[in-house]
Formats: C-alpha cells, sequence, structure tokens
C-alpha cells in the first residue's frame, strides 16, 4: 500500500504526477489511499508505517493519455466525495490496456464518473443562477459588493471567471465555506474559505429583487415540482426573494382568477407580429442539458424554429463523447430524417466511403449536422431538399454550440457553406477558403471542405472522380492535422 497526499483539494498538479508516478511502478489502484492535507488516513487501508513508505522513484519514460481523459479528470477533482481520487487513478490505470474505455457509457467507473460531472455542472449552473450580491462599502469609500453561496462541490475557482466577465464593472467578492472569489475591475484572485457571517444580512437591493421577482412571477405557469427542481429549498435562505415564493405560491389561484376576468387589451402591431413569427411551444428547454445525452432528448422537443413541424424526427449528432473530430454537415436528408441517424444516405454512404480511404476511422469521430430538421418541398410522393435559411441554421447554433461544448473536439470539420455559416455565423465560400485555417470566436479550429452531397450532383464523370479524390485529400490533411 502507498499513500499519495495531495496539498489542497484542487491540487490537480499533485495528482497527476502522483499518479504518473504510480502508473508506472506498476502500483495498483486498490495499492494506494489518497489524502489531502493534514486529513487523517484511513486505519482501514494503511497504517502510519505503510502510510509513510514513499512511491517508488522511476526512470521510465511518461506515458500519453487523450485531452478527453485530462478534461474528465479536471472535471472530477472538483466533485467533494473523496472517491474522485481512486476513481480518476482507476480510469487511468485501465486507459493503458483499454484505450476506448471512456467510449463505453455502460462501464460502471465511467457511468461513476459521468454522474460525478453532471453533479458538477449541475451545480455550477445554480451558482451562476442564485448568486445575490449585497452592496457594501469598501475601507476607501467606493461601493461594493459581496455575496455569501454554500455549492455541493468545490466550483469557487470554475465559476469566477464567469462572474467576472459579467460583472467586470463592478468590485466584488463571493465567499463560500469552501473558498471565495475577489475581483477588482484588474485582476481575479481566490482565497480561503469564509462565514456568512461575514456578509451583511441585508442591503437596499434586496428590495430590487423581489420587486422584479413579483413582476415576473406568472400564476398561470407556476408548476410547483418543477420550480422546486430548478430553484431547490436549500437556496431559499440565501434569496433576497426566497420570502416571497410561499406567499406568490398561496396567492397564485386568486391572481389567475383576476387575469382571467380581466378585460383584454389589444395588441400592438409589433407584439402582433412577433407572436405570429413565434411558435406557442417552449423554444428551448427550461435547464439548459448538462450532457450530450440530455442534450439529444432535450433536441427532440425542440421548437426553435419551424421546420419541426413538416419534418418526421429530429435528427442529432453521433459518435463517441471523446471524438476528436467533429463532423458538421448541413442538415438530414430525407433517409436521415425517416431513420433518425445522420449521413446513412446516399451522401451519408459517400462519405463513409471517402472516409475510409483516407484513413479516418468513422467509429471515432463524431457526425452532425447544422440544422437538425429536414427542410424539403413536397413534390408528388418525392420530398426534395431545401437550403436552410439563415434563421433557421442561427436558430438551430444553440444545439450545435452545446455539441461542441461537450465533445471539445481538436478540429471541426464544415462540410459546405451552410455548415461553414453554423459555425462561423456568416457567409463563407467554399471554393475561395476551402482548407485555409479559421477559428471560431473562441479560438476553436475549423476545416472547410465541400459537402459529399455536392459530390453525388456532379454530372460529369471526370469531374465527379476528379473532386472526390480532393475531398478524399481533404480529409487526409484533416486526419493529418488530428492525429499526426
Amino acid at each position: 500500500m502507498k499513500r499519495v497526499t495531495l496539498a489542497h483539494q484542487l491540487d490537480f498538479d499533485g495528482w497527476r504526477t502522483a499518479a504518473r508516478s504510480a502508473v508506472l511502478a506498476a502500483v495498483l489502484p486498490d495499492q494506494i489511499v489518497w489524502r489531502v492535507g493534514d486529513e487523517a488516513a484511513d486505519d482501514l487501508f494503511a497504517t502510519d508505517e505503510i502510510a509513510d513508505a514513499p512511491l517508488p522513484a522511476v526512470d521510465q519514460p511518461a506515458f500519453t493519455v487523450s485531452r478527453a481523459f485530462v478534461d474528465l479528470a479536471k472535471e472530477l477533482i472538483l466533485h467533494r466525495d473523496p472517491a474522485r481520487f481512486p476513481l480518476m487513478y482507476r480510469l487511468l490505470w485501465r486507459l493503458r490496456s483499454e484505450p476506448h474505455l471512456l467510449a463505453d457509457a455502460s462501464d460502471p467507473d465511467v457511468h461513476l464518473a459521468h454522474t460525478m460531472t453532471k453533479s458538477i455542472h449541475r451545480d455550477i449552473h445554480k451558482m451562476h443562477a442564485f448568486v445575490r450580491f449585497k452592496e457594501i462599502e469598501a475601507p476607501d469609500g467606493e461601493a461594493a459588493f459581496i455575496a455569501w453561496f454554500e455549492p455541493d462541490h468545490y466550483i469557487v475557482e470554475a465559476t469566477g471567471p464567469f462572474f467576472m466577465r459579467r460583472f467586470t464593472g463592478m468590485r466584488w467578492s463571493i465567499l463560500t465555506p469552501d473558498g471565495s472569489a475577489f475581483w477588482d475591475k484588474e485582476t481575479l484572485r481566490f482565497g480561503p474559505g469564509a462565514a456568512k457571517a461575514d456578509v451583511p444580512d441585508e442591503d437596499r437591493l434586496e428590495e430590487h429583487w423581489r420587486t422584479y421577482y413579483a413582476s415576473i412571477f406568472n400564476p398561470a405557469r407556476l408548476k410547483i415540482d418543477a420550480m422546486q427542481k430548478e430553484m431547490p429549498k436549500k437556496y431559499w435562505k440565501n434569496l433576497p426573494e426566497a420570502r416571497m415564493i410561499e406567499g406568490l405560491i398561496r396567492d397564485a389561484g386568486s391572481r389567475m382568477e383576476d387575469m382571467i376576468l380581466a378585460e383584454p387589451t389589444k395588441r400592438s402591431k409589433l407584439a402582433a407580429a412577433v407572436a405570429k413569427q413565434t411558435p406557442d411551444a417552449v423554444v428551448e428547454p427550461m435547464t439548459k442539458p448538462e450532457t450530450l445525452q440530455e442534450a439529444r432528448a432535450a433536441a427532440k422537443s425542440c421548437r426553435r424554429c419551424d421546420l419541426y413541424g413538416p419534418a418526421t424526427q429530429v435528427v442529432f449528432g453521433e459518435g463517441p463523447e471523446d471524438a476528436e473530430i467533429m463532423f458538421v454537415g448541413e442538415q438530414p436528408g430525407d433517409k436521415e430524417d425517416l431513420a433518425g441517424h445522420p449521413f446513412v444516405g446516399p451522401a451519408g454512404e459517400m462519405f463513409n466511403r471517402a472516409l475510409g480511404e483516407a484513413g479516418v476511422d468513422r467509429s471515432r469521430v463524431y457526425v452532425t449536422n447544422a440544422v437538425k430538421h429536414f427542410k424539403y418541398e413536397p413534390r408528388g410522393k418525392f420530398r426534395l431538399h431545401k437550403k436552410p435559411d439563415t434563421g433557421e441554421i442561427q436558430a438551430c447554433r444553440w444545439w450545435l454550440d452545446l455539441e461542441r461544448s461537450f465533445l471539445k473536439p481538436k478540429l471541426i470539420v464544415a462540410l459546405g457553406a451552410s455548415a461553414g455559416q453554423g459555425l462561423l455565423g456568416r457567409a463563407v465560400r467554399v471554393n475561395a477558403e476551402r482548407g485555409t485555417p479559421m477559428t471560431m470566436p473562441d479560438g476553436a479550429p475549423v476545416f472547410l471542405t465541400v459537402h459529399p452531397s455536392y459530390l453525388l450532383r456532379l454530372p460529369d464523370a471526370d469531374a465527379k472522380a476528379r473532386e472526390y479524390a480532393r475531398f478524399v485529400d481533404d480529409l487526409r490533411a484533416v486526419r493529418s492535422v488530428v492525429y499526426g
């Protein structure tokens, strides 16, 4: 048995160094006891003598793991459960002999890791939503703002940049039992935990929060279970508007009756136009999906544009979550709309053949479309493809951005102009920009090439063969960029 002592709960560098040394020294996962700081080791697993035995020094070359695992481990370390450390090491140990382990969602370790990261994402989302600042007077006489929050996990440093971007122009502090964040309009700093007593009970902003919350409360849409799922009671004690919730719920029935009996008012032309263009159904999920699986399920009820009406079903992206290449097409075709899977029609068959000739394993890449519903024009028994317009591409970008955020691919390949527009937010010229290194606003690299359906439409056999060979060359370039 070996003991590893980390400097603090978020000591990822210390964990990585010890884990790498332990793997190279062939220390089995059940032979390590992980501890943090001055924590007492579990007597069931290690005595002082055994715990004090250092890991053996190993003079071996370092090994590499996928970026997907590193990203996963950096998320897992935010979890509060001490079991995260042995889980991270167990996954690392197994990846040496099971390189595709992370793609197996049914594996118990992988499932546990995803469950933990889902809990972390939910906690981060709640912190973004439920931090409430109170105004105080700083020692220099200027206004400053302070907030108290009690997260489930060690997420203060992970959420600090979000609040820095959102409240750039004000000085603020966010205190939690585990750690604190401070922004002075120039530098973001982190410090030790604090106590709720360090935050004033109330300030002049409290009344503004209560007024705002009362004004947006709609008794006709009250669903108590859904509300408490989105805003659990554990957060109420730190929310200025929380003291109003029970009263608003109690009076919801009478308020709704008053709304029904009230004389309707005439809508403005602008309001009528907006209502005509906006679907009655919910535009997007009440809560942002926190995993790729949740996003895929939520997309089934998407109403962000009108294409959901005539389409058979939504066609979401498919592929492993650790895919290093993400291919984005235009929209599903007739075959894809009926099957519910992307790239299974004639263009998909050509795409698969070209991938194989380029040496790219289709099972290792993620394929999706800029628009998730089939847009077509009925012609007798046939449904003819229609190009999606800018509004439809922009409406569906919400889902495309979600897919990117979960996958974090090394390279995104835009297949055609619509895909390029969906990713870059502007019109693209495939012939002029094909193969040119491009980046999205967030720095994600994009490679532009043609859509395989373009090759199917070429009437000349020689031109088709020539353009197909060029397309394969593009895919070889993609493989070289990602895999070397």
